[in-house]
């Protein structure tokens, strides 16, 4: 017989935890559901490399909340985002398909990095407009795609080294900004810095960048989200904590303010996260997939493989 809540509450909050956080991401086919046909298959990066340890890490969704902000911060950018995207109607499928992009790119084999890559290409090739400045923009144009990977590769390794499990070294940092440098080649981004201090350099100073209405648009709705009540209280703490890592100048621009105490809050709440979570799951079937040691602790999650129909 099950043993009742009260004799197992660590397991209870653990599982509630766990739920509401996957929830909002489950909303699209999770891209890896084949991917141990592909056995031995080390994808862009491998299980030493920088992305894998960082991207797998809780401190992800702090960065994923990061980068959607300054990405708004560029008026071309965010108006391919508000007069083509689905973010209003299907916030969470939107959500959950961006998810599945970093899965794919970041753990998939090489098959299922390319097609990721081509369905991201598919997307954009009808998105092209004005935007309020009146400035012509398509998805492809490889300077817009530059600010939107950039400001990724740059959002995640800031939440890492603020909030992330351990810190990289200067080395490191520079190694994953290298590899994050593969997948925007292959998006045509263009210009991509070598290094993480030309990569936050690039993205503080950009030029280009101002207010618009369709910045205050996504900005509004990333600060309230359509999330449960218990959701919310989470997603609160993590945004704050994501404002507080943006550069003073994009926070002008973005009309956000840092929070006091936001950084500490933000730390704990990712290390609750962290405790109830654990690291990636698609991290561990990476490591499964190439048959690599899987370090000891990381993981609390099953890897998702076992949870596809017919896997």
């Amino acid at each position: 017989m099950p043993l009742p809540i009260i004799a197992r509450p660590a397991e209870y909050i653990r599982s509630r935890l766990t739920a509401g956080v996957t929830d909002p991401f489950s909303h699209a086919r999770y891209p890896l559901a084949s991917t141990l046909d592909y056995r031995g298959d080390p994808g862009l990066f491998g299980p030493d490399s920088a992305t894998w340890r960082v991207v797998g890490d809780i401190a992800a969704f702090v960065g994923g909340i990061r980068a959607l902000l300054i990405q708004a911060a560029h008026p071309e950018v965010v108006a391919g985002v508000t007069d083509h995207s689905a973010y209003r109607s299907d916030p969470l499928g939107r959500l959950s398909r961006t998810s599945a992009y970093v899965t794919a790119t970041c753990y998939g084999a090489m098959p299922e990095v390319e097609q990721a890559i081509e369905i991201v290409r598919g997307a954009h090739r009808p998105v092209r407009g004005k935007s309020s400045r009146g400035r012509a923009y398509t998805a492809a144009t490889p300077e817009f795609a530059a600010w939107v990977h950039n400001a990724l590769t740059d959002s995640f390794l800031t939440a890492y080294q603020v909030f992330g499990r351990d810190r990289l070294t200067s080395t490191e940092a520079d190694l994953f900004v290298s590899e994050q440098r593969m997948v925007g080649s292959m998006l045509s981004a263009n210009p991509l810095p070598g290094d993480s201090a030309a990569l936050s350099a690039w993205v503080t100073e950009h030029p280009d960048l101002a207010s618009s209405a369709g910045m205050r648009e996504v900005v509004g709705f990333l600060r309230d989200p359509p999330l449960s009540r218990s959701q919310r209280i989470g997603y609160k703490l993590l945004f704050n904590a994501a404002v507080a890592t943006v550069p003073a100048r994009l926070r002008r621009i973005l009309g956000v303010r840092r929070v006091p105490g936001s950084v500490w809050f933000g730390r704990r709440t990712v290390g609750v996260l962290r405790w109830a979570l654990g690291s990636s799951p698609s991290w561990n079937l990476a490591l499964i997939r190439t048959a690599s040691p899987v370090p000891e602790g990381f993981f609390r999650q099953p890897p998702p493989i076992e949870s596809q129909p017919g896997s």
